[in-house]
């Protein structure tokens, strides 16, 4: 997947020559825009009417290459599921104006409707800690389901909703940010995010790869270290410290990295009954 950032907030914004340039990438899909709706000194929010009309350009752009990609609609601000409602309908609020915008001006009486098209998902909290209980993606998939008309165990919320940027939380969310809670709650949020995407079938794409520096401070949020080594399971701890003996089609499999994890969970391995425990001990 591709993402194109918007580059300014005002009709700037309709300059084609990026687009056709990202077009040529060859993208498999294309983000056309990102974090839209939030406005602050580290984002780029834009109007939803210049916003319809840049998605609009894009659309047509990455499809005059592509016809086949599915292209998506940014990227909401990243809320917790289950309890930010009125952030979430503020969400809704923004796709209508949009909506409005390309029916009235990009293309009057047009028909296009949010609805039948693909939207980007931030989800950034320590999904799968500290209980199982505590997971922002599912009542995320459960409230955009809701929007969509469409049954979230059905396997067609993927059709609506993509998580382009999915990551833990770890300051100003409520947690403890020692080096156990951060690495625990860390291994615990990769697998709750993968069980979750996987479950309701809607692609999901990672924060980043990497551990990084960002605003002044330390994100290890990555599955690989800042010399890009992969990770132990539990990151504060040495490679091997903590394994888990998997279940797999093919037969068990024993993992002691992240990197390792992820791939047999998206192989259909099944981890055992006691991950938890072993993760927190």
């Amino acid at each position: 997947m591709l993402s194109v950032c918007q580059w300014a907030r005002d009709t700037r914004l309709y300059d084609t020559k990026n687009l056709n340039d990202a077009a040529q990438g060859g993208a498999d899909a294309v983000q056309c825009g990102n974090e839209q709706m939030k406005f602050g000194p580290y984002n780029m929010g834009v109007a939803p009417a210049i916003f319809a009309k840049f998605y609009d350009l894009c659309q047509h752009a990455m499809h005059a290459v592509r016809p086949e990609i599915p292209i998506i609609i940014g990227s909401n601000d990243p809320h917790v599921g289950g309890s930010d409602y009125a952030p979430l309908y503020n969400e809704v609020g923004y796709f209508n104006a949009m909506q409005y915008a390309m029916n009235t001006s990009v293309h009057p009486g047009g028909n296009w409707n949010w609805h039948s098209q693909i939207i980007g998902l931030i989800d950034s909290w320590h999904n799968g800690y500290p209980s199982v209980s505590t997971n922002s993606l599912y009542y995320l998939f459960l409230f955009w389901a809701q929007q969509f008309g469409v049954d979230a165990g059905s396997g067609a919320l993927g059709k609506h909703l993509w998580v382009i940027e999915g990551t833990g939380c770890i300051f100003g969310c409520g947690i403890a940010t020692d080096s156990y809670d951060v690495s625990v709650s860390h291994i615990l949020t990769l697998i709750t995010d993968v069980q979750t995407s996987m479950r309701y079938k809607v692609p999901f794409f990672y924060f980043s790869a990497k551990d990084f520096y960002s605003q002044g401070a330390f994100w290890p949020m990555g599955i690989r270290n800042l010399n890009d080594h992969p990770k132990p399971l539990r990151q504060d701890l040495w490679m091997g410290a903590r394994t888990l003996s998997m279940s797999c089609p093919s037969g068990h499999a024993t993992v002691s990295s992240q990197e390792q994890l992820l791939a047999k969970l998206y192989g259909g391995c099944n981890l055992p009954g006691n991950y938890v425990g072993i993760l927190e001990s």
